[in-house]
């Protein structure tokens, strides 16, 4: 690695991804608060980013190998605040997800995802392993993580519980893997959708299956929501109808607006041209966090940023697949854009995590 400060191996193209993204998210904030809610949800979110700023210059200076040393501690430390929430939370729509603490709550769930690649990352590097992982050598790791994403599942969150499966598959993935092992997992996973059917899902999360199997069928009752927002992606059409413009979104057709469909309202209001900027900037934003992996310097480092990158994608790839009636809804945000104070905090300290990486790690562009 070239000599020299940390501050000249800043990685000003990941900031720059972040930030487009994040103002992105702001400016949409601004619009959809407009509609139906007595307070600006963009000014939240700004506080929260510009305190997630704070949190990535303060993680920028901490070298990674700490994250690491600390990695069993803070999942262990999460799987108590989801003990804690189960008994303790606030109850909220059949749900008890938020842990109150009189200034503010949050919501542990959200922190199991980096306690999950805190774990994983440290788990694979102490193991060090360089032939492939057969089930059996898998089967620890998965018991660890399948416990946290059990009492996820108990608040119940399914849409969460989900996004921690995939991240902690996809760092699997990104190790070898025994192909016996592969089939055998999808197998286990096939034969266990009818118990997940009959006894893992709620009567709601049923519905919304059955919503989207048959979403013409139900315009006007369960599936309304997704109905109106592939209205609104319709209506913006190439460019969009302008900020604040957006009929769908402002006259209130589409419910959770600045939460779980925002990105209804970026693409009523900008149209094609919009998405595929937001798309975009996904892209090059798990794109870059991802060539920070190849240039780490051992494992651990490695998985990290290929699990900031598996939380953004499975995040966006869900959130989007819901909005566009492609996927059942799940409840879940779409990163940088939603409205979320502990969403967004969870997003910042992966960033810092992978900062942390960048700048102890060859980023520099071999051209």
């Amino acid at each position: 690695m070239n000599k020299g400060t940390l501050f000249e191996k800043f990685d000003w193209v990941f900031l720059l991804f972040v930030f487009a993204l994040a103002t992105l998210g702001i400016v949409n904030l601004h619009s959809a608060s407009q509609s139906v809610h007595g307070f600006d949800v963009w000014l939240n979110q700004l506080v929260w980013f510009g305190l997630g700023c704070v949190v990535i210059t303060a993680m920028f200076f901490v070298h990674y190998k700490y994250f690491k040393e600390f990695a069993y501690v803070a999942f262990g430390f999460v799987i108590l605040l989801l003990i804690a929430v189960l008994i303790f939370g606030t109850e909220l729509n059949g749900s008890r997800r938020w842990l109150n603490l009189g200034v503010f709550s949050f919501q542990p769930s959200e922190l199991m995802k980096l306690g999950v690649i805190l774990f994983t990352a440290r788990y694979f590097d102490d193991k060090n392993q360089s032939e492939s992982w057969s089930l059996a050598q898998l089967f620890i790791p998965s018991v660890i993580v399948g416990g946290g994403i059990f009492l996820v599942l108990l608040e119940p969150d399914l849409g969460t519980s989900l996004v921690i499966l995939a991240i902690y598959g996809t760092m699997v993935l990104f190790e070898k893997v025994k192909l016996t092992a592969l089939l055998t997992l999808v197998l286990i996973g096939l034969l266990t959708l009818p118990f997940a059917w009959n006894f893992g899902l709620k009567e709601y999360q049923k519905d919304r299956v059955v919503s989207f199997l048959r979403l013409d069928d139900d315009a006007y009752g369960n599936s309304w929501q997704v109905s109106q927002s592939i209205i609104a992606f319709g209506s913006g059409r190439v460019t969009g109808k302008g900020h604040l413009e957006g009929s769908q979104i402002q006259k209130g057709f589409v419910p959770e607006h600045e939460n779980d469909f925002v990105a209804s309202n970026w693409g009523e209001e900008h149209g094609f041209l919009g998405m595929g900027l937001m798309l975009l900037l996904y892209f090059l934003l798990i794109s870059w966090s991802l060539r920070i992996s190849t240039y780490a310097k051992d494992r651990f480092a490695a998985q990290i940023g290929v699990g900031f990158s598996a939380m953004v994608f499975w995040h966006a790839t869900v959130n989007l697949g819901m909005v566009m009636g492609l996927l059942p809804v799940v409840g879940l945000t779409l990163p940088f854009m939603s409205s979320g104070g502990t969403a967004l905090m969870t997003l910042m300290i992966g960033v810092g995590m992978v900062f942390s990486v960048s700048s102890r790690s060859k980023v520099e562009s071999r051209g």
